[in-house]
């Protein structure tokens, strides 16, 4: 695997662990009662965009090492 590929592998796998991790602990405006003016009440209240990035980095790494074993081992 060269590192262009790697690369673009691991941007693959964050963007498709992010999008599984963004709905964890999410808690709407609606459901904490307060509302911000203006805002839809299903809007987030706290989405902790940079605390589900770093999650998301840690899985994507730990999905890439097995992909990458997977891919090393059987010669793909």
């Amino acid at each position: 695997m060269t590192v262009a590929s790697a690369l673009a592998v691991y941007f693959v796998i964050w963007w498709t662990v992010l999008f599984a991790v963004l709905p964890f602990g999410v808690r709407s405006q609606s459901e904490t009662g307060e509302i911000t003016q203006g805002t839809e009440p299903g809007a987030p209240a706290l989405p902790g965009l940079l605390r589900k990035a770093l999650i998301t980095s840690v899985i994507a790494a730990v999905v890439f090492a097995i992909v990458w074993y997977v891919w090393a081992t059987f010669d793909l």
